[in-house]
């Protein structure tokens, strides 16, 4: 049996040695995780196995400084469509760095598409949020026979007027920045980070649970532990703000152009990341595109609204014929 089929244990151990005090990764109920070792590369999955047998895959792929449980209140909706599985990308979640060190959208995206070969479950039914976005469409573009449908929550497509909000993620990408900022918010509580995050990334955080409040005040307790945490974020955020500036064939509005997979747009109109302006550019890029747009939503839809999600999702499988 190859290393893909098995958890691995080698580059668990690897990762304990690293920061040998990070607290253990929540599993929510029917969830499980495993791990797959490639050259150079180690990623962790969260599974949500579909509930009847032969349901087509499906991969989720977070965002910049998310991971896989983002899809948590997703993934269950639609286990008796699919069979769903959550990426950690390099760096992010329970995955260790890459060893090139490699953040790029491109290098995040061959990240996806080397598991997804190695595991040989394409074509899948990709989604992608922001960061994952930019890669699920990357994805989509180079490798068509990997992706059934394409699903986009709010993706980090180039923008020529960036929105307020998301300024300070885009400064990350600067040298010093992060070091800078993690020296002046030493004293900031995980839960004063916690709230910052959500009232940027929701669109109403008072809708948010005081259940899931307690579990994301400890995963960001867990990610402050890692020793990699700000170079993950830094780098990923050089990567996007690189993948903005790339034109030709690599520019992500022209691979968009390119996709075959019939693709799903969410947007969001509290989105204070991703402006809500950019649906009408998307729904005219994709070519075999259909749009939702959210008018309460915020920048993570698939937290905010999962219902209304996956109901799409289900008529977007529906136009093909269920598959």
């Amino acid at each position: 049996m190859s290393s893909t089929d098995l958890p691995g244990t080698r580059a668990a151990a690897a990762a304990a040695a690293l920061a040998p005090t990070v607290s253990a990764v929540r599993v929510a109920e029917g969830e499980k995780l495993r791990s797959v070792e490639l050259p150079g590369l180690t990623l962790t999955l969260r599974t949500r196995p579909a509930r009847a047998a032969g349901r087509a895959p499906a991969l989720y792929v977070h965002g910049l400084g998310g991971s896989s449980q983002n899809w948590s209140a997703l993934m269950p909706m639609l286990a008796d469509v699919v069979d769903g599985e959550a990426v950690d990308l390099p760096g992010f979640g329970d995955s260790p760095p890459p060893d090139d060190g490699n953040y790029s959208v491109t290098g995040h995206a061959r990240a996806v598409i080397r598991l997804l070969d190695a595991g040989r479950r394409g074509p899948v039914h990709l989604f992608g949020n922001s960061l994952g976005g930019a890669v699920a469409t990357r994805i989509a573009a180079v490798r068509p026979d990997l992706v059934r449908t394409l699903t986009l929550i709010s993706p980090a497509l180039p923008e020529i007027r960036v929105q307020r909000p998301a300024v300070p993620t885009g400064l990350l990408a600067l040298p010093g920045v992060a070091s800078l900022f993690s020296r002046l918010t030493r004293e900031w509580t995980a839960e004063q980070r916690t709230r910052g995050v959500m009232a940027l990334c929701y669109g109403d955080p008072a809708r948010i649970s005081e259940e899931a409040f307690r579990h994301a005040v400890a995963e960001m307790e867990r990610r402050l532990e890692l020793p990699y945490f700000w170079d993950a974020m830094t780098r990923s955020a050089r990567g996007i703000v690189d993948a903005y500036t790339l034109g030709g064939q690599h520019g992500l509005w022209r691979q968009a152009e390119r996709v075959l997979a019939p693709t799903l747009l969410v947007y969001g109109g509290r989105d204070q990341l991703v402006s809500y302006r950019m649906a009408r550019r998307a729904s005219a890029a994709f070519r075999d595109s259909r749009l939702l747009t959210l008018p309460d939503a915020g920048h993570v839809a698939m937290m905010e609204y999962p219902e209304t999600i996956a109901q799409a999702f289900r008529d977007l499988l529906d136009e093909r014929g269920g598959s």
